[in-house]
């Protein structure tokens, strides 16, 4: 039935199955269907939903329309509803119409709508689209549809790049914490007709990474000028060319392949965070050099980072380079923006370690860093502080007992394989370990309450102290000195 289906429609109908099953519904409905769309193709709803809407605000709006049923298990395999076959057929009808081979995401889209007096359509309506002035933008747009088949994954820049607009749809960034000025001088720059290349100039560790997830976050939100509008932003790691060539003209030519690639799509933005890398003294690799040709003849846009030292003797060394990118400085934040840097971070840091941070220890964990991390900055130094001493604290719960402990590491490899099978569009498996996954987390869960156990240990300032210790060697009783009120100084 799905042959015709590019694989992201066919992911979206897993993705519906699964939603049915976890409204306990008979049926996939066309509710479903438009959940399954918006959680697997996030550009298609960013482009005609743009910030108006999220998966999460159309959920709840589909559970307050829906009478609460039990879960059903996502080994049954749902029928579809009249509705939905429906909109599946107008999906076929209107990949014909756009003179299309495959039905992909879009055409689903436009089933939806044409099924007008759906819920799913109704949803649609309520945050203005229409079925007309969206197959009217898709007509439009036919030329410059990406192929389904795009470069191989083997070539050098999907090797070493990461699309950060992507990531940025897939809402993988926090919220950048007050730097407003940066991010709009930064976009100012790329907006420029000439000399459109920034540079962040800033210390290790204050944030200039956070920036350029920034410009992603609101590039992939419409809220930039005219001349960025659909482009891309990529982040191009070329360090691990060095482990592949070892340096020399082998390593030359393959950086000058990957800049080549690079120089092919003209609405691409190009982040490089090392320009120089060096080892042992010397000079290993300078993209910088081998940029300046496409930079020179506006061939190529770039983001690129430094430290203000690197800056400085760049500046002195390489005139072209102060005459191709704006500069724009980015200052360490004082302690009570770095305090909310640390809150809009530390959630996938307790996720991750199954930990919980309290107020006083994010406080504690900049104060410290202050004291006696000099070699560093804010926010960075404080958010290893509180990783090192999540991970300590982690380590010291392993203590559970044996079937719970069995039980977790269970959970996680159902996960694992859950995540592989739909990578690997094995949705039939995908489908079992979800099932297998949910059942082994209520055992956890049972097995908690067995043991009385809270769902995560609380880092404590005892802990903050311990990692202090353990990255800087200071003594642990000269930190709790200062503590409890000796005024110790950071040595």
């Amino acid at each position: 039935m799905f042959e015709r289906y590019t694989e992201k429609a066919r992911r979206v109908i897993f993705f519906a199955r699964y939603e049915a099953s976890q409204f306990g519904s008979p049926y996939i409905e066309t509710e479903h269907l438009l959940l399954g769309l918006l959680r697997e193709d996030h550009a298609l709803a960013n482009r005609f939903l743009r910030a108006h809407t999220s998966v999460e605000t159309i959920r709840r709006q589909i559970e307050e329309r829906t009478t609460a049923r039990d879960k059903t298990s996502t080994s049954v395999d749902l029928p579809l509803s009249q509705e939905c076959k429906r909109v599946l057929a107008y999906s076929a009808d209107e990949a014909e119409r756009l003179s299309h081979r495959h039905i992909g995401t879009e055409h689903l889209l436009l089933g939806l709508l044409r099924e007008d007096k759906s819920f799913a359509a109704e949803i649609l309506h309520e945050r203005g689209l229409r079925l007309s002035k969206v197959r009217e933008e898709l007509m439009g747009t036919k030329s410059q549809r990406v192929p389904e088949s795009r470069a191989p994954a083997t070539s050098l820049l999907a090797e070493l790049s990461r699309d950060l607009t992507q990531a940025a749809l897939d809402n993988e960034f926090e919220p950048l914490i007050e730097r407003e000025h940066e991010l709009e001088s930064a976009i100012r720059a790329l907006s420029r007709r000439t000399r459109n290349n920034v540079i962040l100039v800033g210390e290790r560790g204050v944030g200039k990474r956070s920036i350029v997830h920034g410009i992603a976050q609101r590039m992939v939100s419409g809220s930039v000028p005219a001349q960025l509008e659909g482009k891309r932003l990529l982040a191009v790691d070329l360090a691990p060319t060095l482990a592949v060539t070892g340096g020399g003209e082998q390593l030359e030519a393959r950086v000058i392949g990957v800049l080549k690639e690079l120089n092919e799509p003209a609405n691409l933005i190009v982040y490089i965070e090392d320009l120089v890398i060096q080892a042992g003294g010397r000079t290993l690799l300078n993209a910088a050099d081998l940029l300046k040709p496409l930079l020179t003849e506006g061939e190529i846009q770039c983001i690129a980072a430094t430290t203000p030292d690197e800056w400085r003797q760049w500046k002195e060394d390489e005139r072209w380079l102060r005459e191709q990118f704006n500069a724009v400085k980015v200052e360490p934040p004082n302690e009570a923006t770095a305090l909310k840097v640390l809150a809009a971070v530390i959630p996938r840091y307790e996720h991750f370690h199954a930990v919980v941070y309290t107020a006083e220890t994010l406080h504690y964990a900049v104060r410290l860093s202050q004291l006696y991390i000099k070699d560093r900055f804010l926010p960075d130094k404080a958010i290893d502080l509180l990783d090192e001493a999540g991970a300590a604290v982690a380590m010291g719960a392993s203590g559970l007992p044996e079937d719970l402990a069995e039980a977790q590491k269970q959970a996680r490899v159902a996960r694992s394989k859950m995540e592989n099978s739909i990578a690997n569009h094995e949705f039939e498996k995908a489908r079992v370990y979800s099932d297998e996954e949910r059942a082994i987390r209520e055992n956890v869960r049972r097995l908690r309450a067995k043991y009385n156990l809270t769902p995560a240990s609380a880092v404590t300032v005892d802990d903050i102290e311990a990692a202090v210790a353990h990255l800087t060697g200071v003594p642990i009783a000269t930190i709790r000195q200062e503590r409890s009120g000796g005024g110790a100084e950071a040595s």
